[in-house]
């Protein structure tokens, strides 16, 4: 029995699963839109740190936010379930004057603050693979004052600037974030974040324990606010390629934090045992950001609301280069812990697939379809209320007003501006078909008569 027990113990010391568990390093950076990288194809923009990233990594061209708003899409990251599943389908918290005078629909109802009973994403890195967890940024996953639902009570051992708020209210210290002490008068927020995140690397890195770091990234939200040298750089510029000049200041601002990150740590060595995850919550504020040739922008199901970019670099395991599978932020949860070697649980309802298979070994993933289920109106109040599913090329939009559907195939007609819904009445009934179905098993809420 001693020596089944040491052996035991043996096993558990040597295995590459314990042994040499990797560091995750998730950037998330809020209304970024799909276009609105240079290495995305917009030659307005300066991002070389993140170019660079995607040069090292591969870089998927069909990635999506589980909603096309902030708040669903972030608890979807956390508990790798559907925001249709989790009925939280909107930006918290929900208010009345969101929904149109005119609207003969009221908004589907939606729990207010992401529930404790969840275990999230921190959770399991935490208890099965001995992480260090590190909250960093914006987190919009309760509303008020309600802080018994912020990252410190998800799993994470610190959280800085974690809160309620969906922006703050301002970029430049002092910030007034919840969590986030003043520091130094005039700092810039996304340079804040980023000394927290290298602090937190250098820490444990000491350690060798492996870390886990959601660096989630208030910019490049509103207010539109970039330090001056940077405004003064894009001020006289034409507009192209995005819509207000401070937005693409704020863009290239944001680009050196995330570089000043990885070349930390690159300084560590600690680069090859890295997974960097860098991605959007959403598509662009409309009045700033340009997702063309997407239609449509932040709120709304069309490809600009929902297609954001996403870079994955493993060194050593993910091969560098472009993938077009469609892929979407459920899909994060039960990655990155088959990464740390972390079953994702059974019993646990899954919306996302393992895509370790995929990035590692190019396989095909096993889903047909991915699905998105919007029944709220966003802040602008532009959207229809709907739900949508895409399946190989093609993508159905159906919206509640009307009981219309919309189709279009994506491979030619990326900006969605052909409806083949009365040319191939069959492939619509039956996507039609599939995300009610989708829709039922998830007990989505709906919305109602007025």
């Amino acid at each position: 029995m001693k020596i089944l027990a040491l052996l035991s113990f043996l096993v558990i010391v040597v295995s590459p699963a314990y042994a040499v568990r990797p560091n995750i390093l998730f950037i998330l950076i809020d209304d970024l839109g799909w276009m609105d990288l240079h290495c995305q194809g917009n030659a307005n923009l300066k991002t070389p740190n993140i170019d660079a990233l995607a040069e090292e990594g591969v870089r998927f061209t069909d990635a999506y936010a589980a909603a096309p708003v902030c708040s669903p899409t972030r608890a979807a990251i956390m508990t790798g379930q559907s925001p249709a599943r989790l009925h939280i389908t909107n930006h918290l918290p929900h208010q009345d004057r969101f929904t149109p005078e005119d609207s003969r629909l009221l908004p589907a109802e939606m729990l207010d603050h992401l529930p404790l009973e969840h275990v999230t994403l921190a959770e399991k890195l935490k208890a099965e693979g001995g992480y260090a967890t590190a909250f960093i940024g914006k987190w919009h996953l309760y509303k008020g004052r309600e802080v018994q639902y912020n990252p410190l009570h998800q799993g994470f051992d610190i959280n800085i600037g974690g809160c309620s708020f969906g922006g703050p209210p301002t970029f430049f210290d002092p910030y007034r974030i919840d969590f986030l002490p003043d520091r130094k008068a005039g700092e810039y927020l996304p340079d804040r974040l980023a000394d927290e995140t290298i602090s937190f690397m250098r820490q444990q890195h000491a350690k060798k324990k492996p870390f886990f770091i959601a660096l989630w990234n208030y910019t490049v939200h509103w207010p539109m606010e970039a330090p001056a040298e940077l405004v003064a750089k894009y001020k006289g510029r034409p507009l192209k390629g995005y819509r207000d000049h401070r937005y693409a200041a704020m863009i290239e601002a944001m680009d050196a934090s995330i570089g000043r990150v990885l070349d930390a740590l690159k300084k560590l060595e600690a680069a090859e045992n890295t997974i960097v995850v860098f991605t959007s919550d959403n598509g662009p504020f409309g009045g700033v950001g340009d997702a063309r040739p997407l239609r449509g922008d932040k709120g709304h199901l069309y490809e600009g609301g929902i297609r954001v970019p996403l870079i994955v670099r493993w060194p050593g395991k993910v091969k560098a280069g472009l993938n077009a599978t469609p892929v979407i932020s459920t899909d994060f949860y039960p990655t990155l812990l088959s990464a740390a070697g972390i079953a994702a649980g059974k019993g646990v309802a899954s919306d996302g697939e393992d895509l370790l298979p995929l990035l590692t070994a190019g396989k095909k993933l096993k889903r047909q379809a991915v699905f998105w289920h919007y029944p709220n109106f966003a802040f602008h109040r532009d959207n229809r209320l709907g739900s949508a599913i895409r399946a190989g090329d093609y993508k159905l939009l159906e919206f509640f007003d009307d009981q219309s559907v919309e189709l279009y195939n994506l491979r030619e007609d990326i900006g969605e501006k052909i409806n083949l819904a009365g040319k191939e009445p069959e492939l619509a009934m039956r996507l039609k078909a599939q995300l009610h179905a989708w829709r039922a098993e998830t007990k989505a809420a709906m919305p109602k008569p007025r």
